[in-house]
Protein backbone atom coordinates (compact mmCIF):
# COMPACT_ATOMS: atom_id res chain seq x y z
CA UNK A 1 0.00 0.00 0.00
CA UNK A 2 1.32 3.34 -0.93
CA UNK A 3 0.15 5.18 1.55
CA UNK A 4 0.66 2.84 4.75
CA UNK A 5 2.89 4.34 7.50
CA UNK A 6 4.08 0.79 8.51
CA UNK A 7 4.41 -0.35 4.81
CA UNK A 8 6.76 3.02 4.67
CA UNK A 9 8.39 1.88 7.80
CA UNK A 10 9.31 -1.82 6.49
CA UNK A 11 10.29 -0.48 3.72
CA UNK A 12 13.22 2.18 5.89
CA UNK A 13 11.15 5.13 3.97
CA UNK A 14 10.02 6.37 7.65
CA UNK A 15 12.78 5.69 10.10
CA UNK A 16 11.53 3.91 13.52
CA UNK A 17 13.11 2.13 16.52
CA UNK A 18 13.22 -1.87 15.59
CA UNK A 19 13.58 -3.94 18.31
CA UNK A 20 13.12 -6.78 16.59
CA UNK A 21 13.00 -8.24 12.98
CA UNK A 22 12.78 -11.25 10.74
CA UNK A 23 10.95 -12.49 7.27
CA UNK A 24 7.84 -12.08 8.36
CA UNK A 25 7.24 -9.31 11.01
CA UNK A 26 9.03 -6.07 12.15
CA UNK A 27 8.63 -5.07 15.99
CA UNK A 28 9.08 -1.53 16.73
CA UNK A 29 8.78 1.03 19.68
CA UNK A 30 5.04 2.54 19.63
CA UNK A 31 6.07 6.49 19.25
CA UNK A 32 3.36 7.22 21.65
CA UNK A 33 3.82 4.60 24.26
CA UNK A 34 1.03 4.07 26.59
CA UNK A 35 3.89 2.40 29.01
CA UNK A 36 7.41 1.75 29.08
CA UNK A 37 8.58 -0.53 26.29
CA UNK A 38 5.23 -0.60 24.40
CA UNK A 39 6.08 -2.26 20.99
CA UNK A 40 4.16 -2.77 17.93
CA UNK A 41 4.34 -6.02 16.27
CA UNK A 42 3.58 -5.42 12.22
CA UNK A 43 3.80 -7.94 9.71
CA UNK A 44 5.52 -6.95 6.71
CA UNK A 45 3.16 -7.84 4.23
CA UNK A 46 0.04 -5.58 4.08
CA UNK A 47 -3.12 -7.26 5.91
CA UNK A 48 -5.42 -4.89 7.06
CA UNK A 49 -6.96 -6.39 10.45
CA UNK A 50 -7.23 -9.88 11.76
CA UNK A 51 -9.80 -11.32 9.38
CA UNK A 52 -7.45 -10.98 6.05
CA UNK A 53 -3.96 -11.59 7.94
CA UNK A 54 -2.58 -14.84 7.41
CA UNK A 55 -2.77 -17.72 9.92
CA UNK A 56 1.22 -18.70 9.89
CA UNK A 57 1.79 -14.38 10.45
CA UNK A 58 -0.61 -14.36 13.46
CA UNK A 59 0.99 -17.71 14.96
CA UNK A 60 4.70 -16.47 14.38
CA UNK A 61 3.99 -13.29 15.74
CA UNK A 62 2.55 -15.07 19.11
CA UNK A 63 5.40 -17.31 18.98
CA UNK A 64 7.89 -14.34 18.90
CA UNK A 65 5.96 -12.40 21.44
CA UNK A 66 5.65 -15.61 23.75
CA UNK A 67 9.75 -16.83 23.12
CA UNK A 68 11.39 -13.54 22.47
CA UNK A 69 10.20 -10.00 23.05
CA UNK A 70 8.33 -11.22 26.44
CA UNK A 71 10.82 -12.43 28.00
CA UNK A 72 13.27 -9.90 26.83
CA UNK A 73 10.73 -7.67 28.20
CA UNK A 74 10.68 -8.85 31.25
CA UNK A 75 14.55 -9.15 32.20
CA UNK A 76 15.33 -5.97 30.60
CA UNK A 77 12.33 -3.28 31.95
CA UNK A 78 11.20 -5.80 34.84
CA UNK A 79 7.71 -5.12 33.66
CA UNK A 80 5.60 -7.51 35.77
CA UNK A 81 3.14 -8.40 32.86
CA UNK A 82 2.27 -8.03 29.82
CA UNK A 83 -1.31 -6.44 28.20
CA UNK A 84 -1.35 -7.45 24.07
CA UNK A 85 -4.25 -5.34 22.02
CA UNK A 86 -5.12 -5.48 18.33
CA UNK A 87 -8.21 -3.51 16.61
CA UNK A 88 -10.19 -4.24 13.93
CA UNK A 89 -11.58 -1.68 12.09
CA UNK A 90 -13.43 0.31 14.96
CA UNK A 91 -10.48 2.17 16.53
CA UNK A 92 -7.47 0.87 14.27
CA UNK A 93 -6.27 4.17 12.92
CA UNK A 94 -3.59 2.73 10.72
CA UNK A 95 -5.29 0.21 8.44
CA UNK A 96 -2.81 -2.72 8.48
CA UNK A 97 -2.52 -5.24 10.98
CA UNK A 98 0.00 -5.29 13.99
CA UNK A 99 -0.39 -6.20 17.60
CA UNK A 100 0.34 -3.52 20.98
CA UNK A 101 2.38 -5.10 23.51
CA UNK A 102 2.54 -2.73 26.77
CA UNK A 103 4.71 -3.38 29.28
CA UNK A 104 3.00 -3.70 32.89
CA UNK A 105 4.26 -2.11 35.85
CA UNK A 106 2.73 -1.41 39.05
CA UNK A 107 0.26 1.49 39.37
CA UNK A 108 1.04 2.29 35.27
CA UNK A 109 -2.82 3.16 35.21
CA UNK A 110 -2.91 1.99 31.32
CA UNK A 111 -5.83 -0.77 32.58
CA UNK A 112 -9.11 -0.45 30.15
CA UNK A 113 -11.29 1.72 31.48
CA UNK A 114 -15.40 0.64 30.83
CA UNK A 115 -18.59 2.53 31.78
CA UNK A 116 -20.55 -0.62 33.20
CA UNK A 117 -23.86 1.32 32.78
CA UNK A 118 -24.14 1.22 29.64
CA UNK A 119 -23.29 -2.30 29.14
CA UNK A 120 -26.12 -5.06 28.45
CA UNK A 121 -27.01 -7.88 30.96
CA UNK A 122 -24.11 -10.33 31.16
CA UNK A 123 -26.56 -13.19 30.23
CA UNK A 124 -28.31 -11.38 27.22
CA UNK A 125 -24.76 -10.73 25.55
CA UNK A 126 -24.14 -14.40 26.06
CA UNK A 127 -26.91 -16.15 24.71
CA UNK A 128 -26.18 -13.62 21.40
CA UNK A 129 -23.15 -14.90 21.18
CA UNK A 130 -22.90 -18.61 22.24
Amino acid sequence: MNDCIFCKIIKGEIPSRTVYEDETIKVIMNINPATNGHLLVIPKEHMVDIRDTKEEVIIHSLHVIKETLYPRLKEKLNCEGLTMAQNNEMGQEIKHYHIHLIPRYPEDHADFQYNKEKLDDLDIVFDKIK
